[in-house]
């Protein structure tokens, strides 16, 4: 039981640790599209990016793929800025998030976000130990934390289209647009060639 706790508050310290903000900001981008009343869509969006972060996650923590790691640390902060353009381009689009592209979006990206954290839990792992267990309760505390940051973001939207009376539209161009000014420079600083 110790170990299962270990491996899931791990995780889910990992995810919201600041200095390892990309996750969150991620998080934001991803969900400000949705209305607090279409918090399912949302955490169905999480769930297709865990699957596909543990996915990537397993393969590479059993070492069937590797990845430069320079690369995916450049590609993680590609994702964000991404899917905050796509909200910036599609934000007068009605049924654009309703459709199955964010579902894709989370899946697709949720493969390159699981590469970047394999070293991670790679090194908390013995080289004698089963990987299996630890790699699905690393996953739950991934979920875990992803869907409290998703709830805050569904909240904070309702508070500021309900109460501040900010329109969505304009709540989705100022969160992703900030979200863009902050990535750039992260993307600069990865930038692997």
């Amino acid at each position: 039981m110790d170990n299962f706790k270990l491996f899931v508050e791990l995780a889910f310290k990992h995810v919201l640790d600041w200095n390892a903000y990309d996750h969150i900001l991620f998080f934001i981008v991803l969900t400000v599209v949705y209305k607090f009343s279409d918090w399912k869509k949302a955490l169905l969006l999480i769930t297709f990016f865990t699957i596909g972060h543990t996915l990537t996650l397993g393969l590479a923590t059993f070492n069937i793929i590797t990845i430069k790691k320079e690369l995916i640390e450049f590609l993680i902060p590609l994702t964000i800025l991404i899917t905050a353009a796509v909200n910036l381009f599609t934000v007068n689009k009605k049924n654009f998030h309703q459709s199955n592209t964010n579902i894709f979006f989370a899946f697709f990206f949720g493969l390159i976000h699981g590469l970047g954290l394999s070293g991670f839990l790679k090194m908390t792992l013995d080289d004698g130990d089963s990987k299996l267990f630890p790699l699905l309760e690393f996953a739950l505390g991934v979920e875990l934390a992803q869907i409290l940051i998703v709830i805050l973001i569904l909240i904070a939207g309702y508070i500021a289209q309900y109460f501040l009376r900010i329109k969505k539209r304009d709540w989705v161009l100022a969160l992703s647009s900030i979200v863009i000014g902050i990535i750039i420079p992260m993307l600069a600083e990865r930038k692997f060639w």
